[in-house]
């Protein structure tokens, strides 16, 4: 069975047992989330799709850690202006474990 699942402005697809990298939950590590977000729930041939989402229908997660994803490094040049800018940055993420899809 998998799901499709909308959190931090992003759409991911889900199984049971899989661990996924989402865009940071205030929620501390051990503890259980529900997301009610679902998009579309399969199994088999059988496909429920919602408009936009299924009523009814949750995954819910453990958060296993936060972290912070590789650096990501902004150039900027004007060329022939003596312009140059140099920037980094780290987006912020939380690891989550699916546990059971119930549709």
């Amino acid at each position: 069975m998998y799901a499709v699942i909308k959190t931090g402005g992003k759409q991911y697809r889900v199984s049971a047992g899989q661990k996924l990298k989402v865009e940071q939950i205030p929620a501390d590590v051990g503890a259980e989330v529900t997301l009610d977000q679902i998009l579309m729930v399969g199994e088999g041939e059988s496909v429920k799709i919602g408009a936009p989402f299924l009523a009814g229908a949750t995954v819910k997660c453990t958060v296993v850690s936060h972290g912070r994803h590789d650096k990501v490094k902004i150039f900027k040049m004007r060329r022939r202006k003596h312009y140059q800018k140099r920037q980094g940055h780290r987006q912020n993420y939380t690891e989550l474990r699916i546990d059971t899809i119930a549709a």
